[in-house]
């Protein structure tokens, strides 16, 4: 009998060094001779991320088995609906330029070790992603969020998800007082009563503070309107995306039915050019004067100007210490903890992705309204139902000014608005404390415009009118 016990103790721990062994062999590091992106580009390879992460995944063998399958075609729609991990890794094939929201996805799941799941790697060996290879990853992302930026930051805080705004951009004056009239002028609109900054007021931080803006005749749009403040740093303009630069996105209004109505850029050219004082200062900067491409250029020059540096957060970041609390600290430890610094990064804490409203919980199903065409988001303009309730994520920039909250302006404060954002975005429910850290760490967001702090002069009873 003890030989019986020796003997299966023995081809035990053959078994188990046997194992050791081929799991060393197929998890061993790319070659150190290959150029960083390149190692990172094969470790993902290994991993499978295109196995779920992907419109055209590469489906195991064991996704036709009845139960296994369910469980895998459940996995893939979850990791699809999450992460495209496809223009990721062909920007990885040609060393190309990485989206920075894909950097704090990467590197929140590599540093919670997450990915691949065990009932993944479990089958598929090669893919564990081991120490060694997170130590590549994690160092590759570091490198080139410091090279992305290049914003002087140092230590430990270079590596941050979350960037400093600008103290200033390059901008053309002359340029800029036209459009700083033209964004005020409200013979944009057919009846001479609405402007741009009717919406988007300088004094009341860059928003109206309706759930829904009024347009000519009083009308209603269907969508509220986020701020211009920052609106430079966002890769894309509305919340579907449509517009791909501000001067873009200037030409919409003017000619939107709810908003201005103007009948056609040439009617408003027509009023402008009755002006004779501005029509011949603005031939001065213009030589072609007045034109739609001309007067959208302006207004982006203008907008161009509206950030808001310095601030108290922006400081902690260019290494002052003293410049926010360690409660408001803990709340953007907590805001990387449970991943919102995962789609919020960059200067404007957003406006570099599209994500999904209600990724882990149904939003639309718990709100409890008619759904309107606004609520498809992204979808409207693609027609692909990947981007159905897909938005674009806005900047969290003075957000303690912005309200209400989300695309449909259903959140009337900011702590409602953080809660539930934990709840459909990220699965959790935050306690009392952690809703009051992270907010106080949000109020930290509030910048400087010209040299001032950032305030709005709106009364909070608005939140609850049309």
């Amino acid at each position: 009998m003890k030989k019986l016990v020796k003997w299966c103790v023995c081809a035990l721990l053959v078994a188990a060094a046997a194992l050791t062994l081929v799991y060393r062999l197929v998890n061993q590091l790319p070659s150190a001779d290959l150029p960083m992106n390149l190692q990172v580009l094969e470790i993902f390879d290994e991993g499978g991320c295109l196995s779920c992460h992907s419109a055209d995944p590469d489906v195991p063998f064991y996704a036709k088995m009845p139960v296994a399958g369910k469980i895998v075609m459940k996995d893939i729609d979850s990791g699809y609906r999450a992460f495209d991990v496809e223009p990721f890794m062909e920007a990885l094939a040609v060393d190309g330029e990485v989206n920075p929201v894909d950097l704090a996805k990467i590197e929140k799941v590599v540093l919670d070790d997450r990915m691949p799941m065990p009932k993944y790697y479990l089958v598929h060996w090669g893919s564990s992603l081991t120490g060694a290879k997170r130590a590549v990853v994690l160092s590759w992302i570091r490198d080139r969020r410091i090279a992305m930026y290049d914003d002087g930051l140092s230590g430990d805080r270079a590596a941050e998800p979350v960037r400093p705004i600008d103290q200033k951009l390059d901008t053309d004056p002359e340029k800029v007082a036209l459009g700083h009239a033209l964004f005020h002028d409200t013979r944009l609109s057919v009846d001479n009563t609405v402007s741009c900054a009717t919406c988007h007021a300088i004094e009341t931080a860059g928003v109206d503070n309706h759930q829904y803006s009024h347009g000519v005749d009083d009308q209603l749009g269907g969508v509220n309107a986020p701020t211009v403040y920052n609106a430079v740093y966002n890769f894309v303009q509305f919340w579907d995306g449509r517009a791909k630069t501000l001067a873009d996105q200037a030409a919409g209004p003017p000619l939107n039915p709810v908003e201005m109505a103007s009948p056609s850029f040439d009617a408003i050219i027509a009023k402008l050019k009755a002006d004779k004082p501005f029509a011949k200062a603005f031939a001065k900067v213009y030589p072609d004067g007045l034109t739609e491409a001309n007067i959208t250029d302006a207004i982006e020059e203008y907008e161009r100007t509206l950030i808001t540096p310095n601030s108290r957060f922006d400081k902690w970041l260019r290494g002052d210490d003293s410049a926010i609390t360690a409660d408001e600290l803990a709340g953007y430890e907590l805001f990387k903890t449970y991943d919102c610094a995962t789609c919020h990064v960059g200067q404007n804490l957003g406006g570099q992705s599209y994500e999904l409203m209600g990724l882990r919980r149904h939003y639309f199903a718990d709100r409890g309204l008619e759904l309107t065409n606004e609520d498809n988001g992204r979808y409207k303009e693609t027609q692909l139902e990947r981007d159905r309730h897909r938005f674009k994520v806005p900047g969290l920039r003075n957000v303690e000014h912005t309200w209400p909250y989300y695309h449909d302006g259903t959140r009337h404060t900011l702590e409602d608005a953080v809660r539930d954002m934990a709840i459909y975005q990220s699965g959790v429910e935050l306690s009392d404390p952690e809703v009051g850290q992270i907010t106080s760490f949000l109020k930290t967001l509030t910048g400087e415009y010209d040299g001032v702090l950032l305030t709005n002069d709106n009364p909070r009873e608005l939140i609850h009118g049309h």
